[in-house]
């Protein structure tokens, strides 16, 4: 039986490259960057020097980097840190409805705390409007967090424009590009961010461990105390493996972004023309061009999500349906339902996320399964009997 991954989105298999890279700091260079010995020396040494690349990658001072545990500690941070930082300014924030649940659930919480947060609607296609923003931003907005890439339908949010409205508002702009770095070209100075939010296992890296990027004179509340790391705003043993495999991820990631993107676009378009040749009643979910290259998601009308996921893991595909996050939840995703579609369209999607791995070869064979699959499930569905009828 072929195998077949297309769960890119969730999370990607390390580079070999990457793990070399780590390796040495499991074994002989096991020096605390903290200490000032030659073993501590040593190893600070080469944590800068990964800082060093890693903003280079997105066009940052190596003093704009902020190591973390991964996408959502960065979320928690950028988020509730700003908003403790600056909340002698006011207590309003605002955000999109389809954002991850690392910033959707944040914002929740602040909301407890007595912050105002105004979640912004999106069009058809999962895209903020600029004007929405230029409507919402008040006297005591202090923050705006948009993610810069869909993570369920891959759409590419207007980070640029948007920036334009916060920086004359003198507001803090924070985007979660934990799906965008690595796969598109990101530059945070372009983008005019205050901060963004990155992740190494999204680009080949390893898990747990990931970077918040601080324009310089952006200073979020530390959210963790004890240690005088990353300059008191996130103390604590930096992960030394972590952060080497992370910087050569990253390396080669946009090393390669040219050639891969285009690749990935072709495989992507192939994929998306092919199901909606050979299967009746899709629906292409998220903007049809300004997307993420290896995103595809599609609802098949009248069947489960889950149900396909289970049998396209029968014949060796893995897919999912949502984020990876929340996809042990019986709930419709909820930035599907922010894009007007009704919880039947919605049940019915499948997310397949395409990477480096993946071949001509594989999207024919899941060209190939899949039909019947729908087809299979259809036949047992009250639902497509009823329309049938």
């Amino acid at each position: 039986m072929r195998k077949v991954y297309l769960d890119h989105s969730a999370t990607t298999p390390m580079r070999p490259e990457v793990l070399e890279a780590m390796l040495p700091y499991y074994g002989d260079q096991w020096g605390n960057a903290s200490s000032v010995h030659q073993w501590g020396r040593s190893t600070r040494s080469d944590i800068e020097d990964a800082r060093a690349r890693i903003a280079a990658a997105i066009g940052a001072l190596p003093q704009e980097i902020y190591f973390t545990a991964g996408g959502t500690e960065s979320d928690n941070l950028a988020v509730i840190g700003a908003a403790e930082a600056r909340r002698k300014f006011g207590k309003h924030i605002i955000t999109s409805s389809i954002e991850h649940h690392a910033v959707l659930e944040t914002c929740e919480y602040l909301e407890k705390q007595g912050y105002e947060v105004t979640y912004l609607p999106v069009d058809e296609y999962g895209r903020v409007r600029v004007a929405d923003v230029a409507a919402a931003l008040r006297p005591d907005t202090i923050l705006v967090t948009i993610m810069l890439a869909n993570n369920e339908v891959g759409t590419l949010q207007p980070i640029k424009e948007i920036s334009k409205l916060t920086k004359a508002a003198g507001v803090w702009l924070h985007t979660d590009a934990v799906q965008a770095v690595g796969s598109i070209p990101v530059d945070v100075n372009d983008l005019g961010v205050d901060m963004l939010t990155l992740t190494a296992h999204k680009f080949y890296g390893p898990k747990g461990v990931g970077a918040l990027y601080l324009r310089k004179g952006v200073r979020p509340k530390a959210l963790t105390h004890g240690g005088s790391q990353e300059k008191k705003i996130r103390p604590g043993t930096e992960n030394v493996p972590g952060i080497m495999g992370m910087a050569r991820a990253l390396e080669l990631a946009v090393a390669d972004m040219a050639e891969t993107d285009a690749r990935l676009t072709r495989l992507r378009d192939k994929m998306i023309a092919g199901f909606s040749e050979s299967i009746p009643e899709v629906i292409l979910n998220g903007h049809p061009t300004e997307r993420l290259p290896g995103n595809v998601n599609m609802s098949f009308l009248y069947v489960e999500g889950e149900s396909l996921i289970l049998g396209l893991d029968m014949v060796g595909v893995g897919v999912s349906s949502g984020s990876a996050c929340t996809s042990g939840s019986l709930d419709p995703s909820h930035v599907l339902m922010a894009m007007g579609m009704d919880h039947q369209q919605a049940h019915g999607s499948l997310r397949l996320t395409l990477g480096r791995s993946t071949t001509d070869e594989d999207v024919d064979y899941v060209l190939e399964v899949l039909p019947p699959i729908v087809a299979r499930l259809r036949a047992m569905s009250p639902l497509y009997h009823n329309k049938q009828e």
